[in-house]
Parts: structure tokens; sequence; C-alpha cells
């Protein structure tokens, strides 16, 4: 399966490297796009379990590496969700490119 990774800044500036093993995160996402915060969890859940959804029809289990990107994703966005951030505008979040790769861990 072709697999990629994807870079993001967070709302306090704070950069990512995510990873997918399915291209489908490029149907939900765009280079150099500003998201709000709720919008990009909810892409991002989209698009990271039709991946998982994927490489269990091909190889009979969900991609544990999909699910815990999933879940690094809405960890960190609970972070911002609360505490010093809260008051602030709707915080955004920047796609900032895809990373393709050559290889497939699958």
């Amino acid at each position: 399966m072709p697999e990629i990774r994807f870079q993001i800044q967070w709302p306090d500036g704070s950069q990512e490297t995510c990873y997918s093993p399915s291209l489908i995160v490029k149907d939900y996402f765009a280079p150099n796009q500003d998201y709000d915060l709720d919008d990009f969890v909810a892409r991002s859940r989209t698009a990271l379990k039709i991946a998982s959804d994927r490489v269990q029809v091909k190889y009979g289990k969900p991609c544990g590496l999909a699910l815990g990107q999933l879940q690094e994703i809405e960890a960190k966005s609970a972070q911002y969700q609360s505490g010093q951030y809260k008051e602030l505008p709707p915080l955004k979040v920047r796609f900032v490119q895809f990373i393709e790769s050559s290889e497939s861990i699958f």
C-alpha cells in the first residue's frame, strides 16, 4: 500500500510529522491550507479511519499506526481546547505539506 507522511503546524507554531498508510489523506487536506482545529481533527479522524480500514481489508487487521496517529492528533488538539488556549480566537492548524515515501511498511 502506498503510505504517506504529512507535516502540520499546530496553533502554537510547533510542527509535527504525521503518518497515514494510505494516500486518502490527499482527499481531505491541501498543502499550505489552514483548518479550524475542530475541522482538522474531524478530517483527520475520517481519513485515518478510512486508511486503517483499507489496511484491514488487505491484511486482515486495522492499522495500529494510523489509529495511533489519530489518538495523538486527538490528544494534542484536546490540549488546545482547554487551558491557556481556550480563550483565544478560533484555533487553526496549518497543513504544511505531504511527504511522499517510496517505501512502504506493508
